[in-house]
């Protein structure tokens, strides 16, 4: 036989992995009892009649936030998408310059503390890039936009590419500074965090299916598309023409739960795999208590009103509401150990990723690991 001559492999598949994480959680912590002295109005400039006391406790109740983390007053988005996006590489052992495409999920790009003024030209990605010292003229970097569902978007994104031959490695970012975008006259400026999170996604040839599995994405625009919005303060006194990031709570929380379950139903159901396969779900961490109702209508959906403990990992309690980043940070936490015995991955577990946000966007994906 010819030293040249290979032989055809049978049932290989070109998988799309995962094989490397790393995220930057912000180290300043906010309590919700530094939001205390602040003076709170509604949509329409009113005064709300409640005590600060009686608004944190609601408030706690509600999304299960009981802080989050702002970066440091010289920190942007770029800064902590490259310290994310140096974890992800070292934890994946590959080298920087093999990267194919550089995506960065991010909604305010690069914008400074004391400005409002968003940043993003040139571009978050070719700002990564730089920092990571990546010369290869090749890597392509480019930013996405796509609300909060950015880093799942960015990764079946790279699994497009991948598929279609046109590229082997792929870095995703997500990285978000919420904190300077926020009004501090709106009870909903309590929500939001800033985060990063980042993983390389590779193309592997294996006998045995796994990695990213099934794809799910939409968009509804039409009476959706301005459920989050920018405008003026809440503060009746402010002349101020400076606007800030807004949303219609209401209007989120009843979209989510009504077209999240099905679209992870699909996603799940086009992948061959069950309910009762499922070992983690890793949503979009928005709102504790709508995040709970989404899952449960999933699963009785399937006819299930038992939902297994521990299915779904909750990092909104410490850390708040960091649009993309909420689900690459606690998927790096959970896959590096940082909640044993309570939520570990094992080797062949099916889970699923799925997120909502700004557009009105939404997405999903099945997960072999």
């Amino acid at each position: 036989m010819s030293k040249f001559y290979q032989p055809k492999l049978q049932n290989m598949y070109t998988n799309v992995i995962i094989t490397g994480t790393g995220s930057y959680v912000p180290e300043n912590i906010v309590t919700n009892n530094d939001f205390a002295s602040k003076k709170f109005y509604d949509s329409n400039k009113k005064a709300i009649n409640a005590s600060q006391d009686e608004i944190i406790k609601k408030f706690t109740a509600i999304t299960g936030i009981a802080e989050r983390r702002y970066v440091d007053d010289n920190q942007v988005a770029s800064d902590i998408g490259s310290i994310a996006a140096k974890r992800a590489i070292k934890d994946s052992g590959i080298d920087p310059e093999t990267i194919d495409q550089i995506i960065v999920a991010h909604n305010y790009g690069d914008t400074k503390k004391g400005t409002i003024q968003m940043d993003a030209v040139p571009s978050i990605a070719a700002r990564i890039k730089r920092n990571l010292q990546i010369k290869n003229p090749s890597s392509v970097a480019y930013d996405l936009l796509f609300g909060c569902p950015g880093w799942l978007q960015g990764i079946i994104q790279a699994q497009a590419y991948i598929k279609a031959g046109m590229a082997k490695k792929c870095l995703v970012i997500s990285t978000e500074t919420l904190s300077r975008v926020i009004d501090e006259n709106d009870r909903d400026s309590m929500i939001y965090a800033d985060g990063a999170g980042a993983c390389i996604i590779e193309a592997v040839e294996s006998d045995t299916q796994e990695g990213v599995i099934t794809t799910i994405s939409a968009t509804h625009a039409i009476d959706e598309a301005y459920y989050l919005y920018f405008d003026k303060s809440n503060n009746p006194s402010s002349t101020s023409p400076t606007r800030y990031l807004k949303m219609h709570g209401r209007k989120i929380y009843e979209f989510a739960l009504t077209n999240v379950p099905p679209a992870m139903k699909t996603c799940l159901d086009e992948s061959g795999f069950g309910i009762h396969d499922v070992k983690k779900i890793f949503i979009h961490q928005a709102n504790e208590k709508m995040d709970n109702e989404i899952i449960k209508r999933f699963y009785r959906l399937y006819k299930e009103r038992k939902i297994p403990n521990n299915i779904t990992p909750m990092s909104i309690h410490m850390y708040g509401n960091s649009s993309v980043a909420t689900i690459p940070t606690l998927f790096d936490l959970v896959r590096k150990g940082h909640y044993k015995g309570v939520h570990e991955l094992n080797k062949g577990d099916i889970i699923l990723f799925t997120s909502v946000g700004a557009g009105m966007n939404l997405n999903a994906i099945t997960y072999k690991v």
